[in-house]
């Protein structure tokens, strides 16, 4: 298993170029950052690489101070992000807003006029469409993307605001929202997003899956390898900057991270380390199965956020601690068909690089 710490003049010994991990004595105190020691890399990367990790990256005020590619991972290697795809939505979102294409609290039916007559579908807004909980059935898609179409025909069970329910179906919606408000600009959702945040951060996406009806999946889709994802994450944690440009706003990317009183724990499609009660928890399959970040866990940054995937596809960001860390792994299809679940804790991985301590002894 290969270790690489990149040297940085601020996070690293000055007289480091570059470093292996695995050549550290076990009680060196070399740090790369305030925050993260050495040996609590070298922990965090073993208990990724033993469960199927393909890639762990590691950013720290903009540095990259970590690489570890085991498992046939390798730097070049785009991999599929699953639904850690989702969170793309709320840039486009943010961007379309400042854009004066769509207002957050809009509703649906402004631009899905045929929704107009329905009853619960009609009252439904943008924020609550991409906080899942606008109340369309959904969840049960397990990779098999719906169509635009298809989703805007999906049934409303429940009030728009009355349950959080996590799906693909909301998000294929919102592709069709975007579609139509782009008509005009002959762009798709998928060509919007790269002209309005990519492109300008420097982001190459190596795939996107599209739908039968053409248009790009929104839930899922996106491939990029470890370091184009981090891009992404990087302009989260600088609150929408890039190189001392405003791509997105500021005030609006922060509505990305408020949760509901329906899921504390989940925003504007980013998950968030919030506290959530047991019984809600028992409620929410993805915070039952999913990740073990919905308590509060010592020396964890409670800024946190994250895109999931599954098999447990990671961009995690932390402002207050300077943080934007990637990890991918193998065993997606297995992980949405349910047949096998890997061992990796979202709580146990954050804790030993952040604490060097397992969650267990805690």
């Amino acid at each position: 298993m290969k270790f690489h710490i990149c040297s940085s003049t601020v996070v690293l010994l000055m007289t480091m170029a570059c470093a292996r991990l695995a050549s550290v004595a076990p009680n060196a105190s070399l740090t790369v950052s305030p925050i993260i020691a050495a040996e609590n890399l070298k922990l965090a990367a073993a208990h990724s690489a033993a469960n199927d990790g393909i890639s762990m990256l590691v950013m720290v005020n903009g540095q990259i101070v970590f690489e570890d590619y085991p498992n046939r991972g390798g730097v070049d290697r785009p991999h599929e992000l699953a639904s850690g795809t989702k969170s793309f939505s709320c840039a486009l979102a943010v961007a379309a807003s400042a854009d004066g294409l769509l207002t957050l609290d809009e509703r649906v039916a402004d631009t899905i006029t045929e929704w107009r007559a329905d009853p619960r579908k009609s009252k439904m807004t943008i924020r609550q469409l991409l906080s899942l909980t606008g109340g369309q059935e959904t969840g049960d898609e397990r990779g098999n993307v719906p169509t635009y179409a298809q989703a805007i025909q999906a049934t409303a069970t429940f009030e728009p605001g009355e349950k959080f329910q996590y799906g693909a179906v909301p998000f294929q919606v919102f592709g069709e929202v975007m579609r139509r408000k782009l008509e005009s600009r002959k762009q798709s959702p998928l060509d919007y997003l790269k002209a309005r945040v990519f492109e300008p951060i420097g982001l190459r996406v190596a795939r996107w899956r599209h739908g039968a009806d053409g248009n790009p999946h929104l839930p899922s889709g996106a491939f990029l390898t470890a370091r184009e994802w981090a891009k992404y994450g990087e302009l989260i944690r600088l609150g929408g900057t890039w190189e001392g440009k405003q791509i997105l706003s500021a005030s609006t990317l922060d509505e990305c991270f408020r949760g509901t009183p329906q899921n504390p724990a989940y925003g504007l499609t980013w998950w968030l380390a919030r506290d959530v009660s047991a019984d809600l928890r028992a409620t929410i399959r993805q915070l039952a199965f999913g990740t073990d970040l919905a308590r509060s866990i010592t020396g964890i940054p409670r800024d946190l956020v994250f895109a999931a995937g599954a098999g447990q596809q990671r961009l995690y960001v932390s402002r207050s601690a300077n943080l934007v860390v990637v990890r991918q792994a193998t065993g997606i299809l297995e992980s949405l068909a349910g047949t096998r679940r890997s061992g990796f804790s979202d709580a146990e991985f954050l804790s030993l690089l952040l604490t060097g301590q397992s969650v267990k002894s805690k």
